[in-house]
Parts: C-alpha cells; structure tokens; sequence
C-alpha cells in the first residue's frame, strides 16, 4: 500500500491537485461564499482522475501483482490526503479570523458565511459528498467520470446555498459567529464522523464494484 501511494502522489496525480489547495485561502475573503474553496479543492482532485484515464492508469495499476481492491484503497487515501492537507489548511485560517481578526470590519458586518467551526463542518461535508458521488461513480465504470462530476456539482452546490441560507434564519444566527462554541464543536465532530464513515463506505463499496469490473 507505501508503494502504491507513493505511485498516487508522484504519478498519477496532476499538480493542479496539489496547486488548488491554494483555494483553502479563500476562507480569509470577505463578503464571499467562502465554502466554495472546497468545491475548487476538489475539482483539483478531479484533475488527477482526468489524468489517470487519459494516461490509462487504471489499467497500468491493475497489472501489477496487487489486489484490485488495493488500487481503490490508493485511490482513496490520496484522495483523503488533499481533502484532510486543505482542511487542516482551513483550520489554522480559520483560527486567524477567529481570534487576531475577529474584530475586524470586513468579518463583523460581513453577511455571508464567517469562517468558524460550523464552516469547517460544512467544508468536511462538501469533502464527503465528492468521495460517495464521484468517487463512488468513478469506480463504476473506472474510466466514464463526466456525470458523476456533474451530480457533484449539483449537490455540493445545493449544499453551499444551504449552508449560506442556514445562519440567516431566526434562532440559528449563532452558526455564524464566535459564540456557542460547543455547539459548534459537536456540528464539527459530527461533519467530521459523517466524512469518515461515508468515505469508508463508499470506499468499500467502489473495491466490491472495481473487484468485479472486466477492464
């Protein structure tokens, strides 16, 4: 699985995976949907995917003595790499507009998403969807990833809105400040089960799906 991996990150991926977690930045902008920088998180993944059909990855991987489901396992841990790297990247800005810049002007009258806990929470959740929707879709074919990507776009979309209308409704203010901390310590523990448990799932599921697959 080392070896695998280490083929994953140097070979197979595409810079651009490792050149749009530079998104994660966009958690700092002002008066903008900032969770979006994770749906770009993602599209940079989807850069790699594009790469390994056009390189015939896939199929270069599958001739080597390993367990078919070990390629999905590499697939899935590289995946997870970026996804965890740009939310730990979230998290350290996130603690920067949370305390030296919590009283600026441009985050205390902005009126969409603040980056805090709930944020982090959402940007997990948007990371899941990607790993049960496209992940999961990819390995039905391990070659056609069109529609998958465009079910993804759909609903991480639906998500993002959600998330931005959320705050707005009576009673729920608090999912966008710095207060109710533990409130938003459990909303992030939670995203954060949902995230492991889904990718697990969708990961055991797409070894069963790619094990049976005729390449």
């Amino acid at each position: 699985m080392k070896n695998l991996l280490i083929k994953e990150m140097k070979l197979a991926s595409s810079p651009l995976s490792y050149l749009f977690l530079a998104f994660a930045f966009m958690t700092l902008i002002p008066g903008y949907p900032i969770l979006v920088g994770s749906f770009f998180v993602c599209l940079g993944i989807f850069q790699s995917f594009q790469s390994i059909r056009e390189t015939n990855d896939i199929l270069y991987t599958v001739l080597l003595p390993i367990d078919k489901r070990d390629a999905v396992k590499a697939k899935f841990v590289f995946v997870c790499f970026i996804e965890l790297l740009a939310l730990a990247l979230m998290a350290v800005l996130t603690a920067l507009r949370m305390t030296l810049l919590r009283d600026a002007v441009v985050y205390a009258t902005n009126p969409m998403m603040n980056a805090n806990l709930v944020y982090l929470g959402f940007a997990a959740l948007v990371f899941a969807l990607f790993n049960q929707v496209f992940l999961g879709g990819f390995f039905k074919t391990a070659y056609k990833f069109g529609k998958p990507f465009v079910v993804f776009i759909i609903l991480s979309m639906l998500l993002i809105c959600a998330a931005e209308v959320l705050h707005h409704i009576p009673g729920l203010e608090f999912l966008n400040g710095n207060e109710r901390l533990g409130i938003q310590a459990v909303i992030l523990i939670w995203a954060l089960g949902v995230y492991a448990a889904s990718t697990a799932a969708s990961c055991a599921r797409a070894g069963n799906r790619f094990e049976a697959l005729d390449l």
